[in-house]
């Protein structure tokens, strides 16, 4: 059995959680931040936010060249603090959401895939993350 590598990518975002939350949630919201870098977007989100319920992200670059969809099943939803989910191929992932200071801090640790290296996903997950710190930093006051 091969040891399964962790990351984590985190930041702090100076907004309300309950904007945090709704904006990490909502797929109106989702497709516009989710995305590592200007080339990509992210044209469709579904995302059932409950225990059992499924999510589906479609990543593409503008180009066309490539895309393909990102998506799961939610093992853990606990309002506000924490999300868990497996990913269609069996990777896990967990976000935790924390206030410190008066900002939200959020943490996401997941299972790397085998194909990429571990720093280039720990670098395309941290991307997303901080498109969501702008974002909701931006829009979501």
């Amino acid at each position: 059995m091969t040891q399964v590598t962790r990351i984590k990518v985190e930041a702090t975002v100076n907004a309300p959680m309950a904007k945090v939350w709704e904006a990490w949630n909502n797929p109106a919201d989702i497709m516009q931040w989710n995305s590592p870098d200007p080339s990509w977007h992210c044209p469709s989100s579904e995302n059932d936010l409950t225990v059992g319920g499924k999510f589906k992200n479609r990543m593409e670059a503008k180009d066309g060249s490539f895309g393909f969809d990102f998506e799961g099943t939610y093992d853990t939803v606990e309002l506000h603090k924490e999300i868990t989910y497996t990913m269609g191929d069996g990777r896990k992932a967990t976000t935790l959401f924390s206030e410190q200071n008066g900002k939200n801090l959020v943490e996401t640790t997941f299972d790397a895939e085998n194909e990429n290296d571990p720093e280039f996903q720990k670098q395309g997950w941290q991307a997303i993350l901080n498109n969501f710190v702008t974002y909701v930093e931006s829009t979501k006051q």
